[in-house]
């Protein structure tokens, strides 16, 4: 079994149901924690790259933002496979060649997210339908890169999700759990909406979770 390094790049923004699920499966992982200091690994057999406020672009404000998106390149070069959620998946869309833009096509709450052709028989969906309801809580957006595969768009934003070689990048939060959505809409007038909303959707939104996380570790240990 591969050992999954799990970046953060924010306190605000933490491995959420994706540890629950690890630490049910009692599967080997690393919490790399660049928003504390952590040291990126030399090498990696599988990468999961969690979102967080900050820009793709603002180096300058989160300096760890630079030797980040190197190592990412190089393990898109490697083939490892790679799994970027928010500013992860636009990370992986900004090295694939696709184009990331602030303020543009933002979501908050529960939006209708829909596979397409692609989507549909790309392994990281097996077992999810072609429409289901996922979190968002994004400013910005990427464009899909003209290397990769377009797999997922709601109305707003066409951008959800891309298949690049071994690299998948999700512009939503399949991670997030009923006190992450109360956290990150606390200062937001939506707030009670927002919640209620998601607490009644949980539980499908914790398979829809579960199933993607599933995925992802079989299609790294099935990758050389």
């Amino acid at each position: 079994m591969k050992v999954v390094d799990i970046i953060q790049n924010d306190p605000e923004v933490p491995i959420g149901v994706f540890g629950e699920l690890l630490e049910e499966w009692r599967l080997p992982f690393r919490l790399v924690r660049l928003d504390i200091g952590d040291s990126l690994p030399v090498g990696a057999d599988a990468v999961i790259v969690l979102g967080g406020a900050m820009g793709v672009h603002d180096e300058a404000l989160h300096p760890f933002l630079r030797p980040l998106k190197e190592f990412l390149a190089r393990r898109l070069i490697a083939g490892t496979p790679l799994l970027g959620i928010c500013l992860g998946g636009q990370l992986l869309a900004s090295l694939a060649g696709g184009v990331v833009s602030s303020k543009c096509r933002g979501e908050q709450g529960l939006v209708e997210v829909s596979l397409t052709s692609s989507g549909l028989s790309d392994p990281l969906f097996s077992g999810i339908g072609q429409r289901f309801e996922a979190f968002q809580w994004h400013n910005d957006s990427f464009s899909i890169p003209s290397v990769a595969l377009h797999l997922a768009a709601s109305d707003a934003c066409p951008g959800q999700a891309f298949r690049a070689g071994n690299a998948w990048g999700l512009q939503f939060h399949p991670e997030v759990d009923r006190g992450l959505v109360a956290a990150w809409s606390g200062k937001t007038a939506a707030h009670t909406t927002l919640t209620t909303e998601f607490a009644a959707v949980e539980t499908a939104h914790r398979a829809l979770a579960r199933q993607l996380l599933a995925n992802f570790l079989t299609i790294a240990n099935h990758l050389s």
